[in-house]
């Protein structure tokens, strides 16, 4: 693509997330998202392959539906109640209204078919962008209107989508589709707390998009969109593999590693609510997703190909590790013993 039409697209991604970010008025707000959607278009579709056109016409349709949702659910509490502040969400309808138009937008159960195959469809680096920017506006509003939203209905998405994200995700060999149903594991548990505390919601979303794009980064650098590939690249670049092999088992919330922090948070904030049941089962359900972490660490660095006759060698790089992985990797696997300290920030 043109250096200068990527430099436009991207610029408008910016420019729309911080509209909606920082706006007040639901009119902008929508203006925002719809920013946003028309950018990452030509991003996603940007290969001119049959599959990524379809990724692309997918993503359109479902978001110009949220969009619509979103912009129906501001008019109907601007008819009950005469305001359009973000803030001032106090109509029921609505807030249903928003949480499905919302959920549409993330791709939370029952809301998720078209975020797998739209990743599946984009390249890596669009994949990292919709897998991160692209969800922060939709969750900035969840946050804005978050006193006045439905608990029961978000932790009902957030346990459907924690259990599918993980059961939908074991028995698949691409890798983008690995991280597509990783993520919308990781959507139920920033769902779940965003009623009870929505900084704990922002404290999992910052820390999620900082170890999928460790994770993203460095498959872009190998090279690696399988799972057959991904046993083979350990060659390429064995100490990138390592810390491949760290950032997934982060991504898990492993105990000694960053993904364990916002996890222990949302368990202990639960418990506070008396809500033992709800984290002992959205726990549970979070081994579904540490199944498939542990395959795709097992095929990143442990295991040697079955038959080396048959596979392609990859020639070793000598070229030095980017430094924005390297401190992307840093901070997926040293964050937890500075829990103290980013509490007192967040």
């Amino acid at each position: 693509m043109n250096p200068q039409a990527t430099l436009i697209f991207i610029t408008s991604l910016m420019l729309g997330t911080t509209i909606t970010i920082s706006s007040n008025h639901w009119i902008m707000a929508w203006t925002g998202l719809e920013i946003n959607t028309l950018a990452i278009l030509p991003l996603i579709s940007k290969s001119h392959h049959p599959r990524a056109i379809e990724a692309a016409t997918k993503y359109f349709l479902t978001q110009a539906a949220a969009s619509a949702l979103v912009l129906f659910s501001s008019m109907t509490n601007a008819w009950h109640t005469g305001q359009w502040d973000i803030t001032q969400l106090t109509h029921p309808t609505s807030c249903l209204i928003l949480t499905s138009a919302i959920a549409m937008k993330l791709g939370l159960v029952p809301f998720h078919f078209w975020f797998p195959e739209v990743l599946q469809g984009s390249p890596l680096t669009t994949g990292l962008i919709l897998s991160t920017i692209m969800k922060l506006p939709p969750i900035a509003l969840l946050y804005m209107t978050s006193p006045s939203l439905n608990p029961a209905l978000l932790t009902t998405l957030a346990i459907l989508s924690t259990a599918l994200g993980g059961w939908m995700g074991l028995n698949q060999t691409q890798i983008r589709k690995i991280l597509a149903f990783s993520s919308i594991s990781h959507l139920g548990w920033m769902a779940i707390i965003i009623v009870y505390n929505p900084k704990l919601t922002l404290l999992n979303f910052y820390l999620y998009a900082v170890m999928t794009a460790t994770i993203f980064l460095t498959l872009n650098t190998t090279k690696v969109l399988k799972l057959s590939t991904l046993m083979t690249a350990w060659a390429k670049a064995p100490s990138l593999n390592t810390m491949l092999l760290l950032a997934l088992l982060s991504l898990a919330g492993l105990p000694p590693l960053t993904g364990f922090l916002p996890k222990w948070l949302i368990i202990q904030e639960l418990t506070k609510q008396d809500m033992a049941l709800t984290a002992t089962l959205i726990s549970l359900l979070s081994l579904l997703s540490l199944f498939f972490y542990l395959r795709l660490a097992y095929c990143t660095a442990i295991t040697l190909p079955p038959h080396t006759t048959n596979h392609m060698k990859q020639w070793r790089t000598n070229k030095p590790t980017n430094v924005t992985i390297a401190i992307l990797t840093t901070i997926t696997i040293m964050l937890l013993p500075i829990a103290p300290m980013i509490l007192t920030i967040v």
